[in-house]
């Protein structure tokens, strides 16, 4: 571990700080102890500190970590770039959840393990570098990254709602944040994924998929970290983890929904310390890796049901992409209708043309419950069968014609839901607003109904 970054550390214990101070020293560039929070904004502007390594009790008799809450806030209120490692020795699932949420990197239980106290603190500072890299390249990049999302980019749509999700990718794609992509069935996730690993700095790195619900729990371990020859029955060679393959570039989990709770946390312990063992070894491999994951299912309503960690979800959604369906996109239908009747013109040998008036009208009618990839299925089979109708009836979904066939509350919520979008012609906005409930509510009830 090479030695670099300054390190703030705060603590009303004289030995935490005599401790810490003698173990660090030789691996950063500068430390800094103090001994009570009310100096830390004075040193942060004075010092400007990498890493703040802050207790999360000062008062006497205090374990609920309050006081840790409170001047992580104001340290983030006056450097949002600032990166913030708890320390307590009352740690606790709800506190480490919380203090994620609220912006603090890492948790660090007292009395610590020096060589996991290194690692954070080596991680931490890479953090912070990063940051302060991004924000130095944001405004150079901007107008770059504009110009390689309109030429070169494979996610297709010039609706509202897609150049929006475009100029959130090419911010997004420039850090190493986490990402979870949410959305229908056929939405495009994995199309989104590569592209975010596409604009990456690790765009020339490996980019590693696998759909976890295709995954048996009882292979989970061998199949994303790998395993020794001789490991279990039938393991006849050694072999390598989707985790270790994907070092260096992107790892994405699709179906992140389908773990179960034991597998869920063996990937929180991956991500927590980037670092797998095999199956079958006691030797510990370091991993550099984002990670994409992507879902149709709530995971915030399944971590209410007690079915999905909720650390394990702060840990995935660093930053939410939600893609809309394709029946809210207006036009990009015929946009993707045009891209998908030339790729499989070509492969298939069929015949080049438009679309006519006719057929255009069918396809914007369609409801398209299987997203891009119905549409894209429905043209090859049509370039293959001209004959074949474009839109089958069996495609359709049929739906009560009014709120009022039906006294069900569910359907009633799901009747009105799209009653709002056909108004509002698929504007998400709007929708929301005749409603009554926010943007955010309203992509959680779509997600809901399945609409």
């Amino acid at each position: 571990m090479e030695c670099r970054g300054k390190i703030l550390i705060v603590d009303d214990n004289q030995d935490i700080l005599l401790s810490l101070n003698m173990l660090l020293k030789p691996w950063v560039e500068a430390i800094r102890v103090i001994s009570t929070p009310e100096r830390i904004i004075e040193f942060m502007d004075s010092f400007q500190p990498d890493v703040i390594l802050l207790d999360m009790n000062f008062r006497k008799d205090m374990v609920s970590g309050e006081e840790g809450y409170e001047w992580l806030a104001r340290i983030l209120e006056h450097d949002p770039t600032s990166v913030v490692v708890f320390m307590t020795a009352y740690i606790s699932t709800e506190k480490t959840v919380r203090a994620i949420r609220a912006g603090a990197l890492d948790f660090i239980a007292k009395p610590w393990d020096n060589k996991k106290m290194l690692e954070v603190v080596h991680s931490a500072v890479d953090m912070k570098r990063s940051k302060m890299a991004q924000i130095q390249a944001q405004e150079s990049e901007d107008q770059k990254g504009a110009e390689t999302l309109a030429d070169g980019s494979n996610f297709i749509g010039e609706s509202p709602q897609i150049l929006e999700l475009k100029s959130r990718m090419g911010r997004v794609a420039r850090t190493d944040a986490n990402v979870l992509i949410t959305g229908e069935n056929g939405t495009g996730k994995d199309v989104l994924a590569r592209e975010l690993h596409r604009l990456s700095k690790r765009g020339d790195q490996p980019f590693v998929s696998i759909d976890l619900g295709c995954v048996h729990e009882q292979l989970f371990e061998s199949e994303l970290f790998g395993h020794v020859k001789g490991a279990f029955t039938g393991a006849h060679t050694a072999k390598q983890g989707r985790v270790q393959q994907a070092n260096g570039g992107t790892l994405f989990l699709d179906e992140i929904g389908n773990l179960s709770l034991p597998m869920q946390q063996k990937l929180l312990t991956v991500i927590e310390r980037r670092e797998v063992s095999p199956v079958g070894s006691n030797q510990v491999q370091r991993v550099d890796i984002r990670i994409v994951a992507a879902t149709n299912a709530n995971l915030h309503e399944r971590v209410a049901e007690g079915t999905f960690r909720e650390d394990l979800l702060y840990r995935l959604n660093t930053i939410e992409m939600h893609i809309p369906p394709l029946r809210e996109r207006g036009e990009d239908i015929m946009l993707l209708a045009r891209h998908f009747l030339a790729r499989y013109a070509e492969k298939h040998g069929g015949e080049v043309r438009d679309f006519t008036a006719r057929e255009e009208a069918k396809l914007m009618a369609h409801s398209w419950y299987g997203n891009v990839r119905e549409l894209q299925h429905s043209v090859e089979r049509w370039i293959i069968d001209p004959h074949a109708p474009l839109v089958t009836e069996s495609m359709k979904q049929t739906k009560p014609e009014s709120i009022y066939d039906t006294l069900n509350l569910e359907d009633i919520e799901r009747l009105a839901i799209r009653k709002a979008l056909e108004q509002a012609n698929g504007n998400m906005k709007q929708a929301a607003e005749l409603l009554g409930i926010t943007r955010y509510a309203l992509y959680r009830k779509i997600d809901k109904h399945g609409i």
